[in-house]
């Protein structure tokens, strides 16, 4: 079941929630709507439910027009981040739930019932706890029966508000690897809302970024991390380290370092921001020369050409990951690199040691 978003908006008052949003989920996808709070990210995914209803544009289930349809009549399973499993109903009850209060010319016999419920709570791995209440289950076991819920209406697609916003970082890790696992196997198509970029990255087979109800760039995960639409996207998608400069026709100079932006080939002296990941700084330690006779007690260092001069503030393990924070003599404030422990013990670095830092994969663009 393909899903086509089709030029959506939606106020709020005075406040634009979501600003012409145009996207297309293909059958069997997952997709991630990834964003900051306020972004829009769960007013579209409502949209695309039947919870609210768009001032303009339309949505699509399979080449149909749904824009106007109820909720009931769309056949989505949706997953909130709180759960909404029923207290007084045991884990059995609330995921046939959805499946006795159906018609009774569409209800399935209870045998049949039974079979389906039994087999949803083997998938979702909980069938032990048939019996055991909602206030008897972890975090991670509420949120795995209220996805079994979601499914056993057979839905023909599948949305998801922040599934694991309310769990511990252990436990989100655990269920977003399982939730990947359940969707290669069931192929069902596939919204889910986050604000966790990692999250995003490692679920979802396309990711929608979105700010201030825009969408700023679509693409699988590897597009929208190595090749970035903007400096919002970038910045949003991991640590990022900020350079400012200039460009001229395909050369950008950023403090004391000069490299080659083909990209603004065409560009005329104009003023850029340019960022980088922390594991794209490759550090060097300063080589430090003794004095010349008659210099003084004042050394000096050689630095080496395209290289920022720094000076490492503070270190910070985080096994395999050495984090570093480095003070550069001259330009914008500090700025942080990683690299593993092996290279960290080679080069010995303390605190207050000089070093060389060379930027590699540098992406520039025009400020705004």
């Amino acid at each position: 079941m393909s899903i086509h978003v089709q030029g959506v908006s939606k106020s709020f008052g005075e406040v634009v929630a979501v600003r012409d949003a145009t996207l297309e989920v293909a059958t069997g996808d997952l997709l991630a709507l990834l964003g900051p709070s306020g972004s829009g990210k769960t007013t579209l995914l409502r949209i695309i439910a039947g919870l609210e209803t768009p001032d303009r544009g339309r949505i699509l289930f399979h080449g149909e027009d749904a824009t106007d349809r109820a909720l009931k009549d769309r056949r989505v399973g949706f997953v909130f981040q709180h759960y909404a499993l029923f207290r007084h109903m045991n884990v059995f009850e609330n995921v046939a739930f959805g499946l006795r209060v159906r018609p009774a010319e569409v209800r399935p016999r209870e045998r049949d019932l039974r079979t389906r419920v039994r087999e949803l709570l083997r998938l979702v791995q909980i069938e032990p706890l048939a019996e055991r209440y909602p206030s008897q289950l972890s975090g991670g076991q509420r949120q795995r029966v209220a996805l079994a819920r979601a499914l056993a209406v057979e839905p023909r697609v599948l949305l998801l508000d922040e599934p694991f916003g309310a769990l511990d970082a252990r436990v989100r890790k655990e269920l977003r690897r399982w939730l990947r696992r359940l969707h290669d196997e069931m192929h069902i198509t596939s919204v889910f809302v986050t604000h966790d970029q990692e999250e995003a990255l490692e679920v979802g087979d396309h990711i929608v970024v979105m700010n201030q109800g825009r969408i700023e760039q679509i693409g699988t995960p590897e597009e929208v991390y190595n090749s970035p639409a903007n400096p919002f996207v970038f910045s949003f998608l991991g640590s990022a380290n900020l350079l400012r400069g200039r460009v001229h026709r395909g050369r950008a100079r950023l403090g004391s370092i000069d490299l080659e932006a083909p990209e603004h080939a065409g560009t005329e002296d104009c003023e850029v921001v340019a960022y980088v990941r922390p594991h794209d700084l490759e550090i060097e330690r300063a080589l430090v020369l003794r004095p010349a006779p008659g210099a003084g007690d004042r050394p000096e260092r050689a630095v080496r050409r395209a290289a920022i001069e720094a000076v490492v503030r503070d270190v910070r393990v985080f096994a395999p990951i050495v984090r570093l924070e480095l003070d550069p003599v001259e330009g914008d404030g500090p700025m942080v690199a990683e690299m593993s422990e092996e290279r960290f013990r080679i080069l010995g670095l303390q605190k207050g040691e000089p070093v060389l830092v060379t930027p590699r994969n540098v992406k520039v663009f025009v400020a705004s």
